[in-house]
């Protein structure tokens, strides 16, 4: 296979579903995926085994996450990425969008801090290091909006608008690197929005908002871009195996279409999420208001009470 953009002498079958969902992808992200999925189903049962609730909704959320890794990198999907932009842009959106706010919203950190076993007096195990993590300097900068943001944006415009793209794509280990970084820049980006677990940033609901808007714009006018373009711009699609009967400027033209459209739906998942986070935590500090307000008024009563019982027994 020539990813140079000289010509490709991969021979695919027309892309079809069933051909798309055999197994073409990488074992590493399959083993991972069953790994992940594992030690997060381990973590449940050792909650349940001791009496603690996890919610079913969480575990949904977290396997449909790993599922969509699995489905993006662990099938045919995977095959026909390494030829084809819009199958690679679908790959990329998934990984870098869609896995990650399922697996935020399953709760991964918090899961681990009350499952993971905590170690004696002085010494440090797993759970402890964890702490030390989330609470490290490092943590702090690589959650930053000052940070994610900017990163976020240019993992779209640093790696398709320059000859880094062509470079990676020319190994499978520059592939797999290139989604990993997907995989993790998508996890950053939107663990401090999500707010779920824990970490060093917990800006308010508003600013939350206002960090997802943030990166949006530049996503849409990436894709606008790649609709727009007029000749294939990645030399890794310019010459699509003949077998696909596909034009590379149509297919990119797709591809464009495809990065756009994700730059809006997760958006409104995640919007979804937050004014549904807003709205319970409104109704929980309610609730405190109101055991508190009920407390106070028992202590007025009780001392009003008080008060009387002593001007009575002044009076005799």
């Amino acid at each position: 296979m020539d990813h140079g953009g000289h010509g490709m002498d991969m021979d695919l079958p027309p892309f079809t579903l069933s051909r798309g969902l055999e197994f073409g992808g990488d074992p590493l992200f399959l083993v991972g995926s069953v790994v992940v999925l594992g030690l997060y189903a381990w973590g449940a049962a050792r909650l349940w085994r001791r009496g603690d609730s996890w919610p079913v909704g969480r575990m949904v959320s977290f396997a449909l996450g790993v599922l969509t890794i699995m489905i993006a990198m662990c099938t045919g999907l995977n095959d026909y990425g390494m030829v084809m932009f819009s199958v690679h842009m679908v790959q990329h959106m998934i990984i870098s969008m869609v896995s990650p706010i399922l697996l935020l919203l399953g709760a991964p950190v918090t899961l681990a801090l009350r499952a993971l076993p905590a170690a004696g007096r002085g010494r440090k195990g797993p759970r402890e290091l964890l702490v030390a993590l989330l609470h490290s300097r490092y943590m702090r900068v690589i959650t930053h909006p000052v940070f994610t943001i900017p990163l976020f944006i240019a993992s779209l415009y640093a790696l398709y608008f320059t000859p880094l793209f062509d470079f990676l794509m020319e190994s499978k280990p520059g592939h797999l690197a290139m989604m990993v970084h997907f995989l993790a820049v998508g996890l950053v980006f939107f663990w401090p929005i999500m707010g779920v677990d824990p970490g060093p940033h917990r800006p308010g609901y508003v600013m939350r908002m206002l960090e997802l808007f943030a990166g949006m714009p530049f996503h849409a006018f990436f894709g606008i871009a790649l609709m727009m373009a007029t000749e294939p711009m990645i030399g890794t699609y310019e010459h699509p195996p003949a077998s696909l009967g596909i034009d590379a400027l149509s297919d990119q033209n797709a591809a464009g279409g495809i990065a756009w459209a994700f730059s809006e739906i997760p958006s409104v998942i995640v919007l979804v999420a937050l004014v549904y986070q807003w709205y319970k935590s409104e109704q929980r500090q309610a609730r405190r208001a109101d055991r508190t307000a009920d407390r106070d008024g028992d202590q007025e009563l009780a001392a009003y009470n008080a008060y009387l019982a002593s001007l009575q027994s002044r009076g005799r």
